[in-house]
């Protein structure tokens, strides 16, 4: 059982690796993304909303953990063993993002230096929730280091955790908080009420893998003196998990993170992370895509130590 596990880790890992999120495939996420907008469309109205998105995330999350392990529970007492293991593959290839969001992140800054600011800007906001069209240079390459750090959380360390712990049915039910997050946890008229439940247990989920990531950011980089600028730095944020990642990487690079930015036509005043406001080059992307290669090798590597440990101990 456990080799089986290792087995899928490494090759869904390795997958993820090389392909990233192929546009020709269909994709788990897409899928997700559709049944949250068809519940959203007929239940977000009127009154009740709270209940309403909550009673929404309780079904979608509970099949979410449900349906995959009926699944390979029917396929393996079948005698279906390998195309049980296949599709454990393909469903955590889906929930891991780390290559295609490397490859976002390259895209803005190349973007921004061959094509200019305008350009650079609408790129960005490809990739994250803040207005981009006041932002300058500096502010677009922060923005993207940023959500790169953020979403190397959300994206691997997160998945791969829930996967540790409870296999496909795990990773699977935390893409869907994930994606529930992403679509109605905003603090906007429409998602406020609809959408609290939704943003509530993804904060939860995501605390534990938001401070690995930190930790890990620090590891690859030798830069264990970080710990308590983490600590302190990273609950500035107003998200109480995407401020430590953001805050390891701004003390990596000796960078400064955070400060105010427009959404939905106002001006949020976010807190600063870091001190030193120095000019971000075009070069440290390549930085930045290293730390994160081998941040998520680094806890694959230490998840696959753990199962050897735990079943041959």
């Amino acid at each position: 059982m456990a080799l089986n596990t290792i087995y899928i880790l490494i090759s869904a890992f390795c997958l993820d690796l090389f392909f990233g999120d192929p546009k020709w495939m269909p994709h788990l996420i897409v899928f997700y993304g559709k049944a949250i907008a068809f519940g959203e469309k007929k239940l977000n109205k009127s009154s009740g909303k709270l209940l309403k998105g909550m009673l929404l995330s309780m079904v979608l999350i509970s099949l979410a953990f449900v349906v995959p392990l009926l699944m390979i529970q029917w396929l393996n007492s079948n005698g279906f063993k390998m195309l049980s293991i296949l599709f454990s593959i393909v469903m955590l290839f889906y929930c891991l993002a780390n290559k295609t969001l490397i490859q976002e992140g390259k895209a803005v800054f190349k973007t921004l230096k061959k094509e200019g600011l305008d350009a650079g800007r609408k790129r960005l906001s490809w990739i994250v929730g803040r207005e981009t069209n006041r932002l300058d240079k500096q502010q677009i390459r922060i923005a993207t280091f940023e959500t790169m750090s953020e979403n190397l959380s959300d994206g691997v360390i997160a998945p791969l955790f829930y996967f540790a712990i409870l296999g496909i049915p795990g990773v699977m039910t935390y893409k869907m908080i994930n994606t529930l997050d992403s679509m109605i946890g905003y603090k906007n008229d429409r998602y406020i009420q609809f959408g609290k439940f939704a943003a509530k247990v993804d904060d939860v989920v995501n605390y534990i893998p938001a401070r690995i990531t930190a930790f890990l950011i620090l590891i690859v980089k030798f830069k264990l003196g970080g710990f308590f600028f983490v600590l302190k730095e990273g609950k500035k944020h107003s998200s109480p998990n995407a401020g430590y990642p953001e805050a390891a990487l701004a003390y990596v690079l000796n960078c400064q993170f955070g400060g105010p930015n427009y959404y939905h036509g106002k001006l949020v005043e976010k807190p600063f992370i870091g001190s030193n406001n120095r000019e971000i080059k075009h070069e440290e992307i390549k930085t930045v895509s290293l730390i994160n290669y081998a941040v998520s090798t680094l806890f694959c590597i230490l998840i696959i130590a753990l199962f050897f440990v735990f079943y041959n101990g």
